[in-house]
């Protein structure tokens, strides 16, 4: 189950990367950060957040071990 919102979440994010809701937008978040820049910031934000969840849960048990092995010589 956890491996299928992994890739469920994996898509959403692709989907959400390609914004065309944004793209001739010219108002500025903060007075500077124009919304495009903002909303890809976030993106990629959530984008670490996924790859940090894939390496820390999902990651399969047997290469953990491998590591931890290397770690330890």
């Amino acid at each position: 189950m956890k491996r299928i919102l992994f890739w469920v979440a994996f898509v959403v994010l692709i989907v959400l990367h390609h914004d065309w809701w944004f793209w001739n937008d010219g108002r500025l978040i903060f007075g500077f950060l124009p919304v495009g820049l903002g909303y890809q910031a976030l993106i990629s934000l959530a984008a670490v957040g996924l790859w940090a969840v894939a390496v820390f849960r999902v990651w399969p048990e047997l290469f953990r071990d491998d590591v931890d092995e290397e770690a330890a010589e």
